[in-house]
């Protein structure tokens, strides 16, 4: 979605007419659930979401962490709370991955998810150590051809977004590389330092400190458009890597059934807080690019990538989970 696009879906949404009995809506706390742990990317916007919106509701909202299981225990703990708008859970990519990757689900993300809003995007990065012989993308590829499956990629976790990203990469450009997974960034940071791996795939925001200091070196970013943190790295696509955009997102749902006004509402109320200065500067901060825009796009956006994930699954042979 270009950035024209987004500030009209973004104006669109904040043209819905207002609704001015908002605290009937909400009559206790909104709860945000987070699929992940705290001081993440999710868990930072979904604080920073949550503080503006607040006073536009009329009740606290709180956000509780509830990481584990690629994302089951958030799924669950939404799946057992009323469908009233009052629950809301952090979907991501991981949510459109999930679909694929594991057995049994407390929640189909495509059917039981009342989609909300996009509040934010952020892309991958493919960096090298500063020291690599690899200049750019295309030498990468050239290489990856040259030799087929001597360079290693590394990412973190079998059925990441990175990971999955670094297996769209190889079919996208038809070649081969053996990919390591590690646990955490830290882990992966380390070995690609110390040269297990060649390259890796990683969002920027846990190592864009790195990339500051001349720590880590960025071949390339995975967006269509170049990332705002990172405004002097081509993307992929510029590389001549085609049909390639992948940018991590965070999104707000509730469960299907959630009462219209309640979605429109949250809608608006989000849209309002990405609009103010002080919530943008705080996002941009951490890495992530505000969105925004309406529950249409954002279901239109998980359907797309939990289509997209599923061929990329496949077709690398990762197994279901479950």
């Amino acid at each position: 979605m270009t950035r024209i696009t987004r500030r009209a879906a973004l104006a669109a949404a904040l043209a819905l007419p207002a609704f001015g009995a908002r605290a009937q809506l909400f009559t206790r706390p909104i709860r945000i659930v987070v699929p992940f742990g705290t001081g993440g990317v999710a868990d930072l916007t979904a604080r920073a979401v949550a503080q503006h919106i607040a006073p536009l509701q009329g009740q606290p909202v709180v956000v509780e962490n509830r990481p584990g299981a690629g994302g089951i225990v958030a799924l669950q703990q939404l799946a057992s709370s009323p469908a009233d708008g009052h629950t809301l859970m952090v979907a991501s990519n991981g949510t459109a991955i999930s679909r694929s990757l594991f057995r049994n689900l407390p929640l189909d993300p495509l059917t039981d998810l009342a989609p909300i809003v996009t509040m934010g995007a952020f892309p991958i990065a493919v960096v090298v150590k500063p020291d690599s012989p690899i200049r750019d993308i295309r030498d990468l590829v050239a290489r990856m051809k040259a030799e087929p499956g001597k360079l290693n990629v590394g990412s973190i976790t079998r059925g990441s977004t990175q990971n999955l990203s670094a297996e769209l990469f190889k079919i996208r450009t038809d070649t081969q590389a053996e990919t390591v997974v590690f646990p955490q960034t830290p882990a992966l940071v380390t070995a690609l330092l110390r040269g297990d791996v060649d390259f890796a795939f990683e969002i920027t925001g846990p190592i864009f400190g790195q990339i500051q200091a001349g720590a880590l070196r960025v071949l390339g970013v995975t967006s269509a458009e170049r990332a705002a943190n990172l405004p002097q790295v081509p993307t992929l696509q510029e590389q001549g890597v085609a049909n390639y955009d992948v940018a991590s997102w965070n999104a707000l749902v509730a469960r299907a059934g959630a009462p219209a006004e309640a979605i429109t509402t949250l809608n608006r109320a989000v849209n309002e807080a990405l609009a103010k200065p002080e919530l943008r500067n705080a996002l941009t901060a951490v890495g992530v690019e505000p969105r925004g825009g309406t529950p249409e796009a954002m279901g239109a956006l998980l359907a797309a990538d939990t289509a997209r994930w599923a061929e990329v699954i496949e077709k690398a042979g990762i197994q279901r989970q479950g």
